[in-house]
């Protein structure tokens, strides 16, 4: 097989209406380990280098970028920056370099001996190629396709972890549907793209169809000398769509790609909040090309276009609607979908309840409350037979059947609430009494200080 045909994706494409589109980033996966990598030579480096730049000038989509790259990609071989014989080192060092001359985070170089094997067991085109397809669909299995964590937070947010957005045909899609009949039954919804650095546009689409009406453009993909690629929302979702939720997309700097798509569709279709810090800015469609005598190249050869905004996030990134701490981002988000759940003027009591629960809770997460080491002494003391100590700085309460439970400040008035009960239960000090809250209590019990 000639080593500049062009790979095209990471993973298959298709679902209940094929997607036009190619991946934007390549899935990791997992490999054995081996002893030792086989050493590089230099004429496998300077070898590497031509098909690497023969493809560049082929494929990449910004030709007035080209020399540039070369320039560098030479210069590097010649000054001796890519004299190592260690794979992951020379591919680490090329990268740098594509990165820099092109400013485009979807160039780069992969060591990796079993998709560049597996890529040359065939001279169809990537999607046809049994061994890698059986290479990601393996790692989409091991990764529940990339959905990772699903939560029931207080107040019934629902919340799910999408660390990567894989697809393989008539696998992701159920598990997406799965997901999404969790997510419909919150009252609010929260989805987790931390860290997150793309994947395959065919499982955006499908999640953003959730969220959308049927057959919308989403966007559109541009290649040279090509008719533009049209993405369109899908007709059919097993699970139902999910319009009318409040939704927040939490976000950091290490989103990427297609994960970006998902949130720039979030803020540019009104969809939601963005809850975090500004994301990568790599928009661009890439392929992948075998390079001997194990990498695989990510080449950029197309870019999206929004409908709305005429262009994408290259270089920019998603910006955050709500800037927050990504370490904290989650707690900021459930306290803006809580702060919206209860604005609600039709409120069902009981669901108003919890989320005023909810509400401080996350509230008291936020902004810890700081009680003297006074306060705290003389809050100590036994009330109706239960008894709290102060040790270690701090409170804790004694049950009767010895264990003891720290009790965390919520507030500097006195409620504290207990470890280990996931705040289903608090306790409130009044100095003359003892107060058990419980979520499921229409009213806290009373205890006076012996």
């Amino acid at each position: 097989m000639n080593q500049t045909r062009v790979i095209l994706s990471v993973v298959a494409l298709a679902c209940v209406a094929a997607s036009p589109v190619h991946a934007q980033q390549a899935a990791p996966v997992a490999v054995a380990r081996t002893e030792a990598a086989t050493p590089l030579t230099a004429d496998q480096r300077a070898t590497g280098i031509a098909a690497i730049l023969r493809t560049i000038e082929a494929r990449y989509v910004f030709p007035e970028r080209v020399s540039a790259i070369r320039s560098r990609l030479n210069e590097g071989l010649s000054s001796g920056r890519y004299d190592t014989s260690d794979p992951a080192v020379f591919a680490e060092r090329v990268t740098l370099d594509l990165r820099e001359s092109s400013r485009d985070g979807h160039m780069y170089l992969n060591n990796a001996p079993a998709q560049y094997a597996a890529a040359l067991t065939s001279d169809v085109d990537v999607f046809d190629n049994p061994e890698m397809q059986a290479i990601w669909a393996a790692a989409a299995r091991r990764a529940n396709h990339g959905l990772s964590e699903m939560r029931i937070l207080p107040g019934n947010v629902r919340y799910l972890r999408i660390t990567q957005f894989h697809w393989v045909a008539d696998r992701t899609g159920q598990a997406y549907d799965d997901a999404m009949r969790f997510l419909r039954d919150g009252d609010a919804v929260i989805i987790d793209l931390r860290g997150n650095g793309g994947g395959d546009h065919a499982a955006v689409r499908y999640l953003l169809s959730h969220f959308m009406k049927p057959d919308q453009l989403d966007i559109t993909f541009l290649e040279a000398g090509r008719e533009p690629v049209q993405s369109r929302t899908l007709d059919h979702l097993p699970a139902g769509r999910l319009t009318g939720r409040p939704l927040y997309v939490l976000i950091n700097r290490q989103v990427g790609s297609a994960a970006e798509a998902f949130a720039y569709d979030v803020q540019q279709f009104g969809l939601g909040t963005l809850v975090g810090a500004t994301t990568a800015g790599a928009a661009n469609n890439n392929e992948f090309v075998p390079i001997a005598p194990g990498f695989m190249l990510s080449v950029s050869y197309g870019r999206p276009v929004h409908p709305l905004s005429g262009t994408n996030w290259e270089g920019v990134g998603v910006s955050p609607d709500v800037a927050a701490d990504p370490a904290t981002a989650l707690d900021t988000a459930t306290a803006l979908a809580l702060t919206a759940l209860l604005s609600r003027a039709d409120a069902d009591p009981v669901e108003r309840a919890g989320w005023e629960w909810a509400e401080a809770g996350i509230k008291s997460r936020l902004n810890p409350a700081s009680v003297t080491v006074a306060r705290l002494r003389a809050l100590a003391g036994t009330y109706g037979g239960r008894v709290i100590l102060f040790e270690g700085g701090g409170l804790v309460w004694r049950r009767p059947d010895g264990q003891k439970v720290k009790l965390a400040p919520m507030t500097t008035d006195g409620l504290f609430a207990p470890e280990g009960y996931d705040d289903r239960l608090r306790l409130r000090l009044t100095g003359d009494a003892l107060e058990v809250q419980s979520v499921n209590a229409p009213a806290p019990s009373r205890f006076p200080r012996d």
